[in-house]
């Protein structure tokens, strides 16, 4: 009896020490790619990201406007001002002829003027258009490092899923570790009210510390429960009035057969996004240099300037020779050539476009680096969690088997109870470590095909 007391309590205890997450209500169920597709609808960090590719953009839509009008400027000046007394016998547009033309503080008007100036490039050799593209390369660069970050994200949100469903399993457990927990609370109580001589005073005082270390694992449950449905309510949006759990209860590993190695590294070499990146960024900086070459060469523009000032007291002049400043109309059209002749300046520009060409070139081989050596790792991960599963599989059918014939032995009478324990404990250790490693499988999974830069959508995911 003694025995048979110690076997079950010890069952108990391993359950429970494997416990760490918990489940909450049902309300909403949803799916992997819904609840990945709103967490990041809803992912403020995907939105910062953003930023960047919001700004490359910008500078996009800023290059293209150096081609047209460039420089545009109009500028205006308003006011009061007297009009002019001629003590000679001139017309008003001749009063420039009077020496002795003075100002009528008795008559006063508005003073307007406006100027317009406005510059036009022809020909830069260039640099305009290889700006532009430099620019739009560099848009493209930014849109790719935000689809490498945004694969993070989704791996985050992938294994939050998939730690909810592993916490329902782990739910499931705890309950039947409880019920065998009151069973042998009931049975240890029999034995005490009956005097069994087989119960000894330490094997109260050893289940008294279990349920004392039980109340600890308990409260761990409900807090694992507690957070995980505040970071699911969070990520769905928040609703206090709605609880979201997954489509499934049930944990089960992903549909997925693994492929030779060199399948997974010549997809990351042709589809992952911070290769692809690279390859924009050197080509931008390639445009750039460019870009920055032409600024050794001498521009072409043409320059539009037009002038008005009108005040109704000081009349305009015929003589085309002397103007008004307060009176007056003027435009003029022609052509200019700008060319910096600090060469020198020049050089080190060029030098500097080089060095980022450079620059970015060897990040892109240390990309490449790193994304082999992930990788690696990821494939042995993901080879040895699918053969552990397989192999707990086996194990988890042979346990039953055992536990099945045990049964049938108690049952015809030439079977051990301990035996029997023994038999159940296995089979209950057994499907929680199965359950925990098909969630580790399922992760490793979605990590080897980020390495690989394959969607996990493709994973067929349930």
């Amino acid at each position: 009896m003694k025995t048979t007391f110690l076997a079950t309590l010890f069952s108990i205890f391993f359950l429970l020490s494997t416990i760490t997450h918990a489940v909450a209500q049902d309300t909403v169920r949803v799916s992997l790619p819904e609840f990945i597709e709103r967490g990041l609808d809803r992912s403020g960090q995907t939105d910062y990201l953003y930023n960047e590719v919001d700004l490359a953009n910008n500078r996009v839509e800023q290059a293209r406007n150096q081609r047209f009008l460039p420089r545009i400027e109009l500028s205006t000046q308003h006011g009061v001002i007297p009009g002019v007394v001629s003590q000679e016998d001139l017309s008003p547009g001749q009063y420039y002829l009077d020496p002795n033309l003075s100002n009528d503080w008795e008559d006063w008007a508005i003073f307007t003027r406006a100027e317009l100036s406005a510059v036009q490039p022809i020909y830069t050799w260039g640099a305009i258009d290889n700006a532009i593209e430099a620019a739009t390369l560099g848009a493209q660069a930014a849109e790719f490092r935000f689809e490498a970050e945004r694969k993070e994200i989704e791996i985050q949100l992938y294994e939050l899923y998939y730690s909810y469903q592993l916490a329902e399993e782990m739910n499931r457990i705890l309950g039947d570790a409880e019920s065998q927990m009151r069973q042998v609370e009931r049975q240890l109580r029999e034995m005490e009210e009956e005097g069994d001589p087989d119960l000894k005073q330490s094997d109260i005082f050893k289940f008294e510390l279990f349920q004392a270390e039980f109340v600890v694992q308990r409260v761990e449950v409900e807090q694992s429960l507690q957070s995980i449905r505040r970071i699911w309510n969070y990520a769905m949006g928040g609703d206090a009035t709605v609880v979201y759990i997954p489509e499934q209860n049930f944990i089960e590993a992903v549909p997925f057969e693994l492929e030779p190695y060199d399948y997974y590294e010549t997809f990351a070499m042709e589809s992952r996004a911070e290769l692809k990146g690279a390859d924009a960024g050197i080509a931008a900086t390639q445009r750039s240099i460019d870009a920055t070459k032409a600024q050794n060469y001498p521009a072409l523009f043409l320059g539009i300037t037009g002038s008005y000032a009108n005040t109704p007291n000081r009349p305009r002049q015929t003589n085309p020779f002397i103007i008004n400043s307060t009176n007056y109309a003027s435009a003029a059209v022609g052509l200019s050539i700008r060319q910096n002749l600090n060469f020198r300046s020049n050089r080190n520009s060029v030098e500097r476009a080089r060095i980022e060409n450079r620059r970015v070139q060897n990040l892109k081989d240390a990309l490449t680096d790193g994304i082999i050596l992930e990788l690696n790792e990821r494939y042995r991960e993901a080879l040895v969690a699918q053969t552990r599963v397989t192999q707990l599989e086996e194990k988890l059918t042979i346990s039953r088997n055992w536990v099945r014939q045990e049964q049938l032995d108690y049952d015809f009478g030439f079977g051990e109870v301990d035996d029997l324990i023994e038999s159940v404990q296995n089979e209950l250790e057994t499907r929680v470590e199965l359950k925990q490693n098909v969630f580790e499988l399922n992760k490793r999974v979605a990590t080897l095909y980020k390495a690989a830069g394959i969607p996990i959508s493709q994973l067929g995911i349930n």
